[in-house]
């Protein structure tokens, strides 16, 4: 805002100049006394402009009694999890009544360091779709992995003045906060100056360490377990996210610790959501609706998932239907049993409608980012596993979530004490392979839940580091579906009996592609069935997100990096074998 804008705005608040546009016969959500009121609302240069008295305007819409309701905020989200550029997330989740975001690049910078912060920034930053990032603070996630870069202090310094970045992404070295460490003090100190927020990544975080964490100034969580766990960290200050991602789902485990006097310490956010969620079942709409079908009050919910996340961010412009604010607004038939946009208007223009988008985001061109895949001298004996016993440690895939069990098992071994799998144990092998450095590293280990039956599967993308995972029950497909994976520069990929059954290609990074929405869901969709009918993979969980998880050595409890089996519970690395 400016003088000169002002000046037009207050004479079309008080009826002295013509406005660009009024929505007549609105029912206006109002998110500050959480309820809603009749009138016409007036627009002029993109802000609302009042809703008082009668002024004309250049052009009219009847809402016919709809709802009007603030843009929604996704509080934490990450962009590549989509699957898709900027400017394609931005045309898929607009029609759900997103309007700004929060991101969390850490997925592209853990790959390609500064190039991606830069490339995130210039390929959303002429687009419908306000993206605010936050600059990310643990890239590695912990220095037991290979990532493709190291982001400290003086990177941070780069970029943390820019206005778009508004502080800290999730800082997930809990390890390295509660001790002081120097590197990460040093991280926090660049927010400190600047009066950023910091986000946070605390799972079952309580206690004198749950004081300490908060004591580092870190303003968020969108790791709770419990209502138990809500409760105590909005009592120490910190804003709380109900997430409903693709795989980490905890909006109605969470709901019951949510009550009227701490809701506004309480937000919404996706974190990580695939292409063919957001198209079936909408984006952060889909989780407040979620709460609203279970007995949450919806005008509560949509004050969660405006107001609430635009105060904890400092957007002074948004999250109100108010005069001075922007005109990023919902016209919605339906409140009671949940959100679903009839339209949806960024700076009062009409952007989508019935689920549609009006006219495609600008392009940016994925410069420095596309084709990091240095894998060196990959072949069948690097995925040679001998674990030296009969009794191993496995990870136990946990459905709903990301967490992990540290269970045990019993396998066979063949002579050489080479794992032999074994048709009727639902037990796999799994390996990482490190490929931004060429070290030729690959971990290797044991899987228990994934259901899979004769075949391997493979991505590139694998949280955070995003070397290449792969899981199978032979050599000959996982060795198959890793090259082919290297061939093309990363994506996901599924072998059975030496044939490929399916590629997904994500040139930029290895994490998204410049693909259009359409094409990359009718792909993922297709590609879910054949895991499927082909595979027969746990129908309880995803085939591709679950496994993009199982290299995360910051989320409990047992976890697979390219340099072997980590005990996250323990914070170091353990052995398969279990010594009797």
């Amino acid at each position: 805002m400016n003088k000169e804008k002002a000046s037009r705005l207050i004479d079309a608040a008080m009826g002295r100049s013509l406005c660009d546009l009024v929505i007549r016969n609105a029912e206006v959500v109002d998110v500050c006394n959480k309820n809603s009121f009749k009138a016409d609302v007036y627009v002029k240069d993109g802000m609302i402009a009042g809703f008082d008295g009668d002024r004309k305007a250049k052009e009219e819409i009847d809402a016919k009694g709809k709802f009007l309701l603030p843009g929604l905020i996704d509080a934490h989200c990450h962009i590549e999890s989509s699957h898709l550029s900027p400017s394609e997330f931005s045309d898929a989740v607009i029609p759900c009544g997103t309007t700004t975001v929060i991101a969390d690049p850490h997925e592209i910078c853990n790959v390609t360091g500064l190039d991606g912060m830069k490339y995130m920034l210039d390929a959303s930053e002429d687009i419908p779709l306000s993206v605010f990032l936050m600059f990310p603070s643990c890239v590695p996630a912990t220095p037991f992995e290979h990532a493709g870069a190291i982001l400290n202090k003086d990177e941070i310094e780069k970029f943390i003045d820019n206005p778009r970045v508004l502080g800290l992404g999730e800082m997930m070295n809990y390890p390295g906060v509660a001790s002081c460490d120097e590197t990460v003090m040093d991280k926090l100190e660049c927010a400190y100056k600047r009066g950023k927020n910091i986000d946070g990544h605390a799972p079952s975080i309580k206690g004198p360490a749950l004081d300490g964490y908060r004591a580092a100034g870190i303003t968020t969580d969108h790791e709770c377990e419990t209502p138990e766990e809500l409760t105590d960290k909005v009592r120490k200050g910190m804003y709380v996210m109900l997430r409903e991602g693709t795989a980490c789902k905890n909006v109605l485990q969470l709901l019951p610790g949510v009550t009227e006097g701490n809701s506004s310490r309480i937000l919404f956010c996706t974190d990580d959501r695939q292409p063919q969620s957001i198209v079936e079942e909408g984006h952060v709409n889909y989780g407040i609706s979620l709460a609203i079908q279970h007995g949450l009050n919806p005008y509560t919910a949509v004050s969660m998932a405006t107001l609430n996340a635009a105060i904890c961010y400092g957007l002074k412009d948004r999250g109100i239907i108010a005069p001075g604010y922007r005109a990023d607004f919902i016209l919605t038939s339906t409140l009671n049993e949940g959100i679903k946009p009839d339209e949806v208007f960024i700076l009062g223009k009409k952007v989508a409608e019935k689920g549609k988008i009006l006219a495609k985001a600008k392009h940016t061109e994925p410069l420095n980012v596309s084709g990091k895949m240095d894998v060196k001298d990959f072949s069948a004996t690097k995925l040679s596993f001998r674990p030296g016993s009969d009794h191993v440690r496995i990870i136990d895939i946990i459905p709903g979530g990301v967490v992990t069990g540290n269970g045990e098992g019993w396998i066979k071994r063949d002579e050489n004490g080479e794992w032999i799998h074994e048709d009727d144990k639902d037990i796999l092998k799994l390996a990482v392979v490190e490929r931004h450095h060429g070290t030729g590293n690959v971990g290797v280990g044991l899987i228990r839940g994934y259901g899979m039956k004769h075949g391997a599967v493979a991505t590139s993308i694998a949280h955070d580091s995003h070397n290449i995972i792969v899981i199978g029950d032979n050599d000959s497909d996982m060795v198959a579906a890793v090259r082919k994976l290297i061939e093309t520069g990363g994506g996901i990929t599924m072998f059975k009996d030496g044939k490929e059954l399916g590629t997904h290609v994500l040139e930029i990074a290895g994490l998204m592609t410049d693909q259009p929405l359409e094409e990359v869901t009718d792909c993922l969709r297709k590609m879910h069935q054949t895991a499927d009918k082909e595979l027969k993979v746990n129908s309880k969980i995803d085939p591709f997100m679950t496994l993009c998880f199982m290299a995360l050595p910051v989320i409990p409890s047992l976890k697979l990096t390219d340099c072997g089996l980590f005990d996250v519970d323990a914070f170091s690395f353990t052995e398969t074998a279990i010594k009797e």
